[in-house]
């Protein structure tokens, strides 16, 4: 005797060997033997053969009209047999049986289960719904496949045109265009990129950079509703100052100036004077909630996309030759030791005398002219030798505090592109990389100058019981980062007991956020917390901190990328095959005179710091990779200040970009893969 019987819902047959009350031992084609439970046994029959059972049976049931079976089956519950028998005939056999099993048990949109080879007919509207559905899923699948054909063909459908990010990064994976750019890929063997490029759906390496950017971080696009700049309604009183700014030239959200007064009197007052947009506009305000949205400025090569409209930042920038509404912190110090006598923060209006250029000062204004070792021609020189001198003295304080120096051992790289633009760039245009000293003395001024004032801030609203958003960082052991939060505490990196942001509120938003705190205590001193915008422990404050430290890694994420990416372009212009770089570990080298950090291939078993030269053989502006191998150790290794945990950073800023497609036939989810050409 032979059974047929349910195997975890998979249909199988075999020889009887012998039979319990609740079992039976069952042996198999294959000769293995299996305990089935009498209720998994469906059938039983003396022939034909168990393999040739199910072969029959199954080759009979793909012959049953489904809509037949369904009209012809009774109502309420009924076993399989049944069914057999109305359908085929009254003495339908074990074939037709089994048949009818299969079939049964293979449409559960037209009948339900409802146990052991028992079945209950689906509502009309039930089974109408889900024709519908099969129906939709094999149209969807023949456009999956037509696309895909296209794009193998070099044709890029205008449905996965228009969707080309999204498929690419923040895909729906049931979605049929990104269904068809995985079946296009396997079938050609060809990476995502690759084969999306050849159909021309890709064209610019930078407006794939620079659209994809803007997908993830400005779907709405990137402009402004219609906002005017609130006006400062007090009445402010006018500084009795010259205040000067120092900038690069490019800068249009200048936030900050400096002032210096009682030169030669024995004491003197540094004021440091930061625009105040805090003054106007009011938390919940509709040009807050657009500051709110962006949360920062984003600075890119031959453009920006800015935290405010220009109309707005040009209402409170510190532009020369006005005077201007400022929050203003006045240190009263001792000309020849620099001791701090006393602090004081003012709402006012300031003159602004002037706004100093980076890129036209950096050669004039030095070390020897500050030092009245070279003369001094050049605007505010007893003003700036002053901040000069304080400056030195405030870095050296913090360096005791630190432990250690800190050290300038990179230079910046200014990225200029030729030409004037009233538009973003376009990725066609000539790059120019320039490079500036770290630590050049106007930046030792203005750095030193902000951290002064960041840093007394945030010790007053600590003082005054008001929170605010702090930048803090517990040591200076590797791996130990710079985290924000809403306590005052010590920042190693910086050498001070507390730091805030605050001197940047037109370009970033925890400033403005900070800035309405310091005015409110400007305003009501012992009192303010009563009366400031953010409360102790002001939920606010954390949805602030997290909405802005995700834009802001996501801003420079796209900031470095598309550096890199002008970077290549340069190495592409000026035909260079060849650079000097030092390796840093596992085979990673940076460039001595590029912003480029790369693999070399070679360069693998070298130590820390040797100084080598390599050859480039290869650049992809798509996925940023730079390919290049040894030519040959200039010297031996150096010693580097390169932190480890920066390298890490470095490492994987120079990997190529991750696509978030899946080409694994939904075998589950993986990591993304590499974008490699």
């Amino acid at each position: 005797m032979f059974v047929l019987f349910d195997d975890a819902g998979k249909f199988l047959a075999g020889r009887v060997m012998s039979e319990a009350d609740a079992s039976l031992q069952v042996e198999l084609d294959s000769g293995k033997r299996v305990k089935v439970k009498s209720a998994n046994a469906l059938l039983k029959f003396e022939q034909p053969a168990p393999a040739m059972l199910l072969a029959e049976a199954r080759k009979l049931a793909d012959e049953i009209d489904l809509d037949l079976a369904w009209e012809f089956a009774p109502e309420g519950e009924f076993g399989f047999a049944d069914l057999a028998r109305d359908y085929f005939d009254a003495k339908a056999g074990v074939v037709p049986q089994a048949a009818a099993l299969f079939r049964l048990y293979d449409a559960p949109h037209y009948f339900r289960r409802a146990g052991k080879g028992q079945f209950k007919k689906a509502p009309e509207e039930t089974v109408k719904a889900a024709l519908l559905g099969i129906e939709r899923k094999r149209q969807q699948q023949l456009q999956i496949e037509a696309w895909a054909e296209e794009l193998i063909k070099a044709a890029c459908p205008q449905p996965i045109q228009d969707q080309i990010y999204k498929i690419l990064f923040k895909p729906d994976k049931n979605g049929p265009e990104y269904k068809a750019v995985v079946e296009a890929s396997k079938r050609s063997h060809k990476a995502p990129l690759d084969l999306l490029q050849a159909a021309g759906a890709i064209t610019s390496a930078y407006q794939f950079h620079w659209k994809r950017f803007l997908f993830e971080n400005f779907p709405k696009g990137t402009g402004f509703p219609a906002l005017a700049a609130p006006e400062i309604k007090e009445e402010l009183p006018l500084a009795p100052v010259r205040a000067f700014s120092v900038d690069d030239s490019q800068t249009t959200e200048i936030d900050d100036a400096l002032s210096v007064q009682g030169l030669g009197t024995g004491t003197v007052v540094f004021g440091v004077h930061i625009a105040a947009p805090g003054l106007a506009i009011t938390p919940d305000s509709a040009v807050d909630k657009v500051a709110r949205e962006r949360l920062s400025t984003v600075y890119m090569p031959g453009w920006k996309i800015t935290m405010l409209p220009d109309d707005v930042v040009q209402a409170y920038t510190l532009i020369e030759g006005r005077d201007c509404p400022a929050v203003s912190i006045y240190f009263t110090l001792d000309e020849a030791s620099f001791e701090v006598r006393s602090r004081e923060t003012k709402l006012e209006r300031v003159p602004i005398a002037a706004n100093l250029r980076h890129d036209k000062l950096d050669g004039i204004v030095t070390d020897a002219t500050l030092a009245g070792e070279a003369p001094a021609d050049y605007a505010f020189a007893p003003e700036l030798a002053f901040a000069w001198r304080l400056a030195k003295h405030l870095k050296a304080q913090r360096e005791i505090v630190r432990g250690k120096p800190e050290t300038f051992n990179r230079p910046d790289y200014n990225f200029r592109l030729a030409g004037e633009r009233m538009e973003a760039p376009n990725g066609t245009e000539s790059i120019e990389i320039g490079v500036r000293a770290r630590g050049s003395s106007l930046d030792l001024i203005v750095a030193e100058a902000m951290i002064m004032a960041n840093s007394a801030w945030g010790g007053w609203l600590a003082e005054l019981g008001l929170p605010g958003i702090y930048r803090s960082q517990a040591s200076l052991a590797p791996g130990i980062k710079v985290r924000m939060g809403v306590k005052p505490l010590p920042h190693a990196g910086m050498g001070v007991a507390q730091y805030t942001w605050a001197t940047s509120p037109l370009r970033r938003y925890v400033d403005l956020v900070n800035q309405w705190q310091i005015i409110a205590c400007a305003r009501h001193g012992k009192t303010a917390a009563l009366v400031a915008p953010f409360k102790p422990k002001d939920a606010q404050l954390f949805s602030i901190i997290s909405g802005f430290e995700s834009a802001y890694m996501a801003y420079n994420g796209f900031q470095n990328s598309i550096e890199r990416f002008w970077t290549l372009r340069w190495l592409q212009q000026n035909g260079t095959n060849e650079l000097t770089a030092a390796v840093m570990k596992e085979g990673l080298v940076r460039a001595d005179d590029l912003p480029l950090v790369f693999k070399a291939l070679g360069c693998e078993s070298l130590p820390r710091g040797s100084h080598v030269k390599v050859r480039i053989t290869g650049l992809d502006e798509m996925t940023l990779d730079v390919h290049a191998t040894l030519i040959e150790r200039l010297d031996e290794a150096a010693a580097t200040d390169e932190p480890e945990g920066d390298e890490d950073e470095l490492e994987a800023a120079a990997a190529p970009i991750a696509l978030a497609i899946d080409l694994n036939d939904g075998a589950g989810e993986s990591e993304p893969a590499a974008a490699q050409g």
